[in-house]
């Protein structure tokens, strides 16, 4: 029986692992290993693209936009996860990366049956979240032929968002309705048609390039070191003072008085000790940079 599926790259026989159900634990996973050790140099052939997306994504963030993330089943789950790291991440508002899966919240847990098959599922939720002009959508399908992601992608091109369409195939109908299209054919899977495998991998990654790198564009990273994070609990407190060590060298009892005068604030308090001004003066240097530390404190060595 022949389906369009048939077709796709994603789901022909792997023939380095077809004869894995005869092989032991240790041997199955230097097959699986081998497998994912090709996804990386596939992903770095196709960064043009996705550095394409990225200042997509910057240009709407500096728009007052946001990011959405739209999938069915793991590629939904996994936008659901890049999303949700961001605010503690990078201090985000959790309304800046949004991740839309098929069938909703309880999808991220449990299958929806038939959700990822509604074309009107998928423009539903982009016209329930509002989406315009200023907004990006990452509609996102191992296949590229999800309708739930279509629907999507469709809409939001109505709505004059600009809309990205990452796969594992190429040459698949989402191309039709993307500005932008990433596609990330990274070979047959481990165990033919599972997509969680290499092309979930590859996803993750392509996500992960997209948030990290648009957020170091924004000012949310000072040298490599993520001063905007959330200090919301023990560990992140710790790692904030960490942090502020870090970028200025200073001493505890420095470091100490200026995150409890900056409020906890990453940013402040490193623009305190490396400019020797107080918060409030750190704050407005911060807001003439546009959040940049590096700039800030530039700005205030000028003087």
């Amino acid at each position: 029986m022949e389906h369009i599926l048939s077709s796709l790259t994603t789901e022909q026989p792997n023939e380095n692992t077809e004869n894995i159900d005869q092989l032991s634990s240790e041997e199955i996973m230097y097959l699986i290993n081998a497998e994912d050790r090709q996804i990386a140099d596939h992903v770095r052939t196709i960064i043009p693209q996705i550095a394409k997306a990225a200042d997509m994504i910057v240009e709407s963030f500096r728009a007052g936009g946001r990011l959405f993330y739209v999938g069915a089943g793991t590629s939904g789950r996994i936008g659901i996860l890049d999303a949700s790291e961001c605010p503690p991440t990078f201090g985000t508002d959790p309304s800046m990366v949004q991740g839309l899966i098929a069938g909703g919240f309880k999808a991220v847990k449990d299958p929806v049956e038939g959700a990822e098959d509604s074309e009107k599922l998928g423009k539903d939720d982009i016209d329930s979240h509002a989406v315009g002009s200023s907004d990006v959508i990452v509609g996102i399908a191992a296949s590229g032929r999800t309708p739930y992601v279509i629907g999507a992608m469709k809409r939001a091109a109505e709505l004059g968002a600009s809309v990205v369409g990452l796969s594992n195939n190429a040459g698949t109908p989402m191309k039709d309705y993307a500005d932008l299209m990433i596609e990330a054919p990274v070979g047959p899977e481990v165990i033919l048609g599972s997509t969680r495998m290499k092309s979930g991998t590859a996803q993750k990654m392509i996500l992960n390039m997209l948030t990290t790198t648009s957020m170091i564009r924004i000012g949310k990273v000072y040298r490599n070191l993520m001063v905007d994070l959330n200090p919301s609990n023990e560990k992140l407190v710790f790692r904030a003072k960490r942090i502020i060590g870090m970028a200025t060298h200073a001493e505890d009892e420095q470091i100490e008085q200026a995150f409890a005068n900056s409020g906890g604030h990453v940013k402040t308090a490193i623009v305190m000790i490396m400019a020797g001004v107080n918060a409030e003066e750190a704050r407005l240097l911060l807001e003439k940079s546009g959040g940049f530390v590096r700039a800030a404190i530039e700005e205030r060595m000028q003087f």
